[in-house]
């Protein structure tokens, strides 16, 4: 039985805890809400950007790959629209007890149900905004700040508002949404296309061609405003953006708080973004920009622009009873494009070579940041540089295919590292140009199809002693020389894997203490480079060349060959510890950046002086009194 008011009084009780146990309980929370409101921007950043600044270029951490499963980006639409099917299978499955091939009339009813954001938004009665007027306010103030009259915009997912400043004099305003008649509503567009952002082109690209079109004038900025929350596919989009953006261009993704939009837009929304929390999602968009050009977006930063009666980012429950402030809150994370290199550039090797691989598909960042620092090796070290960068160039962009042979490879022990190797061995090659006998050839060196009995089964047999990094730079010799449609080349690959045995019985007859490994190592390195380029040695000239080798010959010829391996190895690993050296000088800069964030925090902050209209430093007088 629950006490009444006299009783309560009588006894002592109270309706709520003694002051002293929930005084002490709202500090520590009001404290550990302040931490996390604590921008990680320093202070010179938040001079020069727009209000709001909350996280600053150089403080985003990401992991080596997409990090998401492909479910989370469904839409609840489309989830229940799979659920329904799904049911409808099973129950047939259950009448008949058997499992059921779906028949055409099937597939038909399945396309029926299937969620299709087209529609969706051309028929929704829902109001076009999320955002109250303090938001709008806000946004237009944010876009003010980094847009100019005479500008170029494309507005993914625009509708009857773009919520610009109203002074602003465009260029061009080009809008790309799902609601024809939202965006005839709109006054500031110049051109409208009807566009299913959702439909997508896997690793590259939406997938229309009238919005690729729009590459050949590209923007100056790129805006999308409460919309990312709906993107089955954001790198693609993403990737898209990038292509259609001009260097030094920026690009504005806009989201509102998850607890203002709770009840809005539900079918369409995407799981990921029901389901986490706003800091989590300013840190999700982010990872679109990154894992969608890497590098080629820079200078990334997240806002909090939400208005001042909004409720706290990420409140918990008893904040939101203490403080039940408005569910209104906005954030903004943008980038700018960077400028990518048309060629290599030698007077700043590394970086350039990272730009000609931003927007490559299939490869993760993991693999871009193994591939670059090999080539950039090889061009440092080559004799004859410029017939080098013209086999990168020329070759760079065979890279994704080379990548989906290799990537079957992770279920094997074939490391990151060595599929590194061997993808920039073969880009290296001017022979190589990614012909399909060429591919075919690298998936029968890998033992990934079924290999010819005429040349990789014996290759294979014959090789079997040698170590793995051995065997990849044979691999990455041989296989360019197929698909040359030269009759003197195939031919040459046939005195290649029938010279083997005759060569490795000679090796023993003239050092007989070598070991397997030695003797195939040395005589598949002879014969491949006297014998599979055209214009060598032919069978007789090869023969009678080894015939004439000493054992001292021999000996030297494996000595070096052992001693370019281990200095090639000594060289990648004095070249990989300059780079982790460089790396931990920047995370170093980046923590005393974090520190000094939160020295200031505490003692001084910016502020807007009205008169000058300038960021100043504001020093607490606190502060000043400890000193």
């Amino acid at each position: 039985m629950i006490p009444s008011a006299s009783t309560r009084r009588a006894t002592g009780l109270s309706a709520v805890p003694p002051p002293m146990i929930i005084g002490p309980m709202i500090k520590k929370m009001r404290e550990e809400q302040e931490k996390k409101k604590l921008p990680m921007a320093d202070l010179d950043e938040k001079a020069k950007e727009a209000p709001g600044l909350r996280v600053g270029a150089n403080i985003w951490k990401w992991p080596v790959i997409w990090p998401y499963d492909e479910s989370i980006f469904k839409s609840a639409g489309e989830a229940s629209a799979m659920e329904q099917q799904k049911a409808v299978s099973s129950l047939t499955t259950i009448l008949s007890g058997m499992p059921q091939v779906p028949k055409e009339d099937d597939l038909e009813k399945a396309k029926e149900v299937a969620f299709d954001p087209l529609q969706y938004w051309s028929q929704t009665e829902e109001p076009s905004s999320v955002m109250d007027e303090d938001g709008i306010a806000k946004l237009q103030a944010h876009f003010a700040f980094y847009m100019r009259d005479g500008m170029s915009v494309l507005e993914l997912g625009a509708g009857a508002n773009s919520y610009f400043p109203p002074d602003l004099k465009l260029s061009r305003h080009v809008g790309v949404g799902a609601n024809e008649a939202d965006m005839k509503q709109n006054p500031s567009l110049t051109h409208t296309l009807v566009v299913d952002l959702n439909k997508v082109v896997k690793e590259r690209d939406v997938d229309n061609d009238d919005l690729r079109m729009l590459a050949k004038e590209p923007f100056d900025m790129i805006v999308m405003t409460c919309t990312v929350d709906y993107l089955t596919n954001p790198r693609e989009v993403f990737r898209s953006a990038w292509y259609l953006i001009k260097p030094g261009g920026s690009m504005i993704v806009t989201f509102v708080g998850k607890d203002g939009v709770k009840d809005k837009f539900t079918e369409a929304r995407t799981r990921i973004w029901q389901q986490y929390n706003d800091d989590q999602h300013m840190w999700m968009t982010g990872s679109f920009f990154h894992f969608s050009a890497g590098d080629g977006w820079e200078n990334l930063r997240g806002f909090d622009i939400s208005p001042e009666n909004a409720a706290e980012m990420n409140a918990g429950p008893l904040q939101k009873l203490i403080k039940p402030n408005k569910a209104n809150n906005v954030y903004v994370v943008q980038a700018t494009k960077g400028f990518q290199d048309d060629c290599i550039d030698f007077e700043n090797l590394e970086r350039s070579l990272q730009s000609l691989l931003w927007m490559l598909p299939i490869m993760e960042d993991r693999d871009k940041k193994l591939v670059v620092p090999r080539l950039t090796r090889a061009l440092e070290t080559a004799d004859d540089k410029e017939t080098l960068k013209a086999s990168i160039e020329r070759n760079i962009q065979h890279l994704p295919a080379i990548y989906e042979v290799l990537m079957k490879m992770d279920k094997f022990s074939f490391t990151f590292s060595m599929q590194s190797q061997l993808a920039a061995d073969l880009i290296c090659d001017p022979a190589f140009n990614g012909n399909d006998m060429q591919m075919l050839a690298l998936r029968e060196g890998l033992g990934l199809r079924m290999p010819q009995e005429d040349f990789w089964k014996p290759v294979g047999m014959e090789t079997a002693a040698i170590e793995i990094e051995d065997k990849i730079s044979l691999l990455s010799y041989i296989v360019p020389r197929f698909g040359s449609n030269d009759p003197a080349q195939d031919e040459a690959l046939k005195a290649f894997v029938t010279g083997l045995k005759p060569t490795y019985a000679i090796l023993r007859s003239k050092c007989p203490s070598w070991k397997d490994f030695e003797v195939q190592l040395v005589g598949a390195e002879l014969l491949a480079t006297e014998i599979l380029t055209p214009g060598g040695s032919n069978r007789e000239e090869y023969a009678k060349w080894l015939d004439c080798l000493t054992a001292a010959d021999l000996q030297e010829m494996l000595d070096a060959r052992k001693g370019l391996r281990k200095a090639a190895l000594e060289d990648m690993a004095e070249f990989q510890a300059a780079r982790e050296k460089e790396r931990q000088r920047i995370a170093e800069l980046r923590q005393k950046m974090e520190d000094q964030v939160a020295t200031a925090r505490r003692e001084r902050s910016m502020v807007f002086n009205p008169r000058t209209e300038k960021m100043e430093i504001f020093v607490n007088p606190e502060s000043k009194e400890k000193n």
